[in-house]
C-alpha cells in the first residue's frame, strides 16, 4: 500500500478524479445488485449478534453500521484510503455504533490481523479492482476462522465480450485488472481451500440496483446531492470525468453482471 498521503477531492482546488476517490467525496458506496443483494449475502454468510465481522474494503462504511445496528455484530472495517475511513467514522458517530465498529486503513493484499481472527470476512466489489485476486481471497481465508465464511460480491462477465466493450467497461468504472467470470471467482475460493461454495449470478436489474437508496436517509442522500453539485460546479476534471463517462457502452450489461459467492473455510 502506498504510505505517502494522497489529497482527498475536499483538499485541492481542481484534483483528479477517479472513481473511488468520487465516492468517498460524496459519501457513498456503490455495489452492483444494491442493497437487496448486499442483504442477501449477509444472511448467506449466516451473521448474528455473535458474529465477529471484517468489511473488506468497506467504503464509506454504510454496510458495517447496518450490520451493527441490524444484528448487533462487532464489525471491523478496513479500506485502503484514507478518506473513506474518515467518512465511515463519521456515519459510525452519526448512527451511534461508534462502539460495535472500528474502521482501520488498510490494503486487502496485506490485512493487518492474526490468522483465524474474524467468524466471517466480506468483500463487495473490490476484488474486482485488484490485479492480485488470489492474494486478496488468501488473506480473507487467512484471517477467517475454521468454519467460517468469507461472502464475495463481484462483477462478472456473463458471456465472453468484444475486446473494446472490455476497455469501455474498465474507463467507465476505473478498473485497471482484468474482469472474471463466476467460474473464476468459484475457482478462486476452491483453489484457496473454501468448501460449500455457494453461488448465485445476476444480470443488471434496474429495480434491484435501485434498492442501493435504502442504505441511506434523506439526509445522507441531501448531502450526497449537494457534494456533487458543489463539486460538479467548482472542477473543471469533474466535469471533464463525467463527460466521458456520460453513455454507458452499448449492451454492455448483456455481458456484464455479478455474483455472490460465499465459502465455509
Amino acid at each position: 500500500m502506498e504510505n505517502k498521503k494522497q489529497p482527498s477531492l475536499a483538499e485541492t482546488s481542481d484534483p483528479k478524479v477517479t472513481y473511488f476517490e468520487l465516492q468517498a467525496f460524496i459519501g457513498t458506496t456503490k455495489h452492483m445488485g444494491g442493497f437487496e443483494t448486499t442483504r442477501e449475502l449477509i444472511e448467506l454468510c449466516h451473521m448474528n449478534e455473535d458474529t465477529y465481522v471484517l468489511d473488506v474494503g468497506c467504503g464509506v462504511g454504510a454496510t458495517a453500521c447496518y450490520l451493527a445496528k441490524r444484528y448487533g455484530c462487532s464489525v471491523v472495517g478496513v479500506d485502503v484510503r484514507e478518506s473513506m475511513i474518515a467518512r465511515s467514522n463519521e456515519r459510525a458517530q452519526r448512527e451511534g455504533v461508534k462502539d460495535c465498529v472500528e474502521f482501520r486503513v488498510a490494503d486487502a493484499q496485506g490485512l493487518p490481523f492474526e490468522d483465524e481472527r474474524f467468524d466471517v470476512v466480506m468483500c463487495e466489489s473490490v476484488a474486482t479492482f485488484i490485479e492480485e485476486k488470489p492474494k486478496v481471497v488468501s488473506e480473507c481465508a487467512r484471517v477467517t476462522k475454521p468454519g467460517g465464511y468469507v461472502g464475495l460480491n463481484e462483477e462478472i462477465w456473463l458471456k465472453t465480450p468484444p475486446t473494446e466493450l472490455v476497455e469501455n467497461a474498465k474507463l467507465l468504472w476505473d478498473i485497471k485488472s482484468d474482469i472474471p467470470t463466476s467460474d473464476d471467482w468459484v475457482r478462486l475460493l476452491e483453489g484457496t481451500g473454501f468448501r460449500d461454495i455457494v453461488v448465485k449470478t445476476y444480470r443488471f436489474n434496474t429495480l434491484r440496483e435501485s434498492s442501493q437508496i435504502r442504505r441511506y436517509s434523506f439526509k445522507d442522500l441531501f448531502m450526497m446531492f449537494y457534494r456533487t453539485l458543489s463539486l460538479y460546479l467548482k472542477s473543471s476534471s469533474l466535469r471533464s470525468y463525467m463527460k466521458e463517462r456520460r453513455r454507458l457502452p452499448k449492451n454492455i450489461f448483456e455481458y456484464l453482471g455479478y455474483g455472490i459467492f460465499v465459502g465455509r473455510k
